[in-house]
């Protein structure tokens, strides 16, 4: 079958489909992965397809409206700035997708392009499937994840996803417009056509470990929590040379990095971060990523891309952004935690990390200073219990296979034959266990209860 994965984003919304579509891709299926130039050696170093869409999202978080970004302090408004970003560079981005749709079988979508994908979809008769890094649907259990709030209670909760999934809506309407005159269909919005793929049981597999974050008890059927999709790494890769040596010349070092993240001022914040990591008393691995992150001396190594599962695990910590894709890399890797949350979902994991008591309490970016960022080293890293707690969960996620589901799915359609349709995709997912809408995931995990306060879930 030919799929085609549809991303766009950071890194980190483009590492994860590589892991997905090579598994895919050795099961027999013929895999293309459509994003954003920059990470087009990405995806064909593991042996997929690639088409490109326009736009490079590195240059927009650096220009003037992405920096803008850090002078919003409250979550709500870095999320109204970004909506103007994205609804400035949806167009062009539609077109790209259409192009990409065209000889494909199955759409798998990212939930950033999924408005568009839907009815793209739609209008080709191509079935769809979402394939998710952050749970957006509805819950009282906790509050949307790019609000980077503690829980408002069940009823607020729900609220709370609703308000971001209709801004995000705010995104769509011009090119969604387009897209269904394009293709003939008939006048609808971007919130309804939502609306009736959600009461169609549009399928969604969500690429993240049911030990952080359990199925919602009261998400709708269809939706699915299936395990990490990790980023595809070459077999027998390792790591530079220059990694190796500094690893062999002292203890182990503390890993600093920003992912994809940007910053008004570098300089800076690599200042801080360096002194930091001293006080600490720790030898220090630095990323320099989007952030630009850079140091000197004998006791710090800047590297670049350099893949975690490699790196991780030679680390005594992990001071990362608390992205989602490196907040489950470090728990992969069985090692403590350091969240420096910058923006949107990353608040989310943090307290994930905290509750799971592989991370002490999270130290926001902006709140980040060379003394409690040397107190939260060394607390993660002098506490035998972080690290304790940390290889338990590992072993945990490690024994997950997170791609079986979605294969699984893509399978069942293939071994069907595509189904040509005009209107809404039939759900694809197999039988659900009774009251769970779930294809037999378990339901181990990380919650927030009505309270605010997280609990963790005992393996079922």
């Amino acid at each position: 079958m030919r799929v085609a994965i549809m991303t766009a984003g950071s890194r980190g919304d483009v590492a994860p489909y590589t892991g997905l579509g090579h598994r895919l891709a050795a099961a027999g299926h013929e895999v293309t992965i459509v994003t954003h130039e920059r990470f087009a050696g990405l995806v064909t170093a593991a042996g997929l397809g690639y088409r490109a869409v326009p736009v490079d999202p590195q240059a927009e978080l650096a220009s003037q409206a992405g920096l803008g970004l850090h002078r919003s302090w409250s979550p709500a408004g870095k999320l109204v700035r970004l909506l103007g970003i994205a609804r400035s560079l949806v167009g062009e981005l539609a077109e790209a997708l259409v192009t990409a749709a065209g000889d494909s079988e199955l759409l798998l979508l990212n939930g950033a392009v999924a408005p568009l994908g839907q009815v793209i979809g739609e209008g080709l008769g191509v079935p769809s499937m979402g394939v998710y890094l952050q749970p957006l649907a509805a819950t009282g259990e906790f509050v949307s994840p790019m609000l980077g709030t503690g829980s408002w209670g069940g009823p607020a909760n729900r609220w709370s996803a609703g308000a971001v999934n209709a801004s995000l809506d705010m995104i769509f309407p011009d090119a969604c417009r387009d897209l269904r005159t394009r293709f003939g269909l008939g006048p609808r919005s971007v919130r309804a056509t939502r609306r009736a793929f959600e009461q169609a049981d549009w399928p969604v597999f969500h690429g993240f470990s049911p030990q952080i974050v359990r199925r919602p008890a009261d998400w709708r059927p269809g939706l699915t929590v299936t395990g990490y999709w990790w980023p595809h790494t070459a077999a027998g890769a390792g790591l530079p040379a220059a990694v190796e040596e500094f690893l062999a010349a002292g203890p182990a070092p503390v890993f600093v990095g920003l992912g994809s993240a940007t910053v008004p001022d570098p300089e800076k914040l690599s200042a801080t971060v360096v002194r930091g990591l001293r006080a600490a008393g720790v030898r220090g691995v630095i990323q320099q990523g989007w952030s630009g992150l850079a140091a000197d001396g004998d006791d710090m190594l800047v590297v670049g891309d350099v893949p975690h599962d490699l790196l991780f695990p030679h680390m005594a910590a992990v001071v990362h952004h608390a992205g989602a894709g490196t907040t489950g890399a470090g728990l992969r890797a069985g090692v403590p935690a350091v969240p420096v949350p910058v923006q949107f979902d990353a608040a989310f994991w943090a307290r994930r990390l905290t509750a799971l008591g592989v991370a002490p309490r999270p130290v926001p970016l902006r709140a980040l200073t060379p003394a409690n960022l040397a107190a939260a080293v060394h607390q993660a890293v002098g506490d035998p219990g972080y690290a304790l707690r940390a290889a338990a969960v590992a072993e945990r996620i490690r024994a997950e296979d997170g791609v079986r589901p979605v294969c699984e799915a893509v399978d069942r359609l293939a071994a069907g034959g595509r189904r040509k349709h005009r209107g809404l995709q039939l759900p694809l997912h197999g039988k659900r266990e009774a009251g769970t809408g779930e294809a037999g995931v378990g339901e181990a995990g990380v919650g927030e209860d009505g309270t605010g306060e997280a609990r963790v879930g005992e393996a079922g």
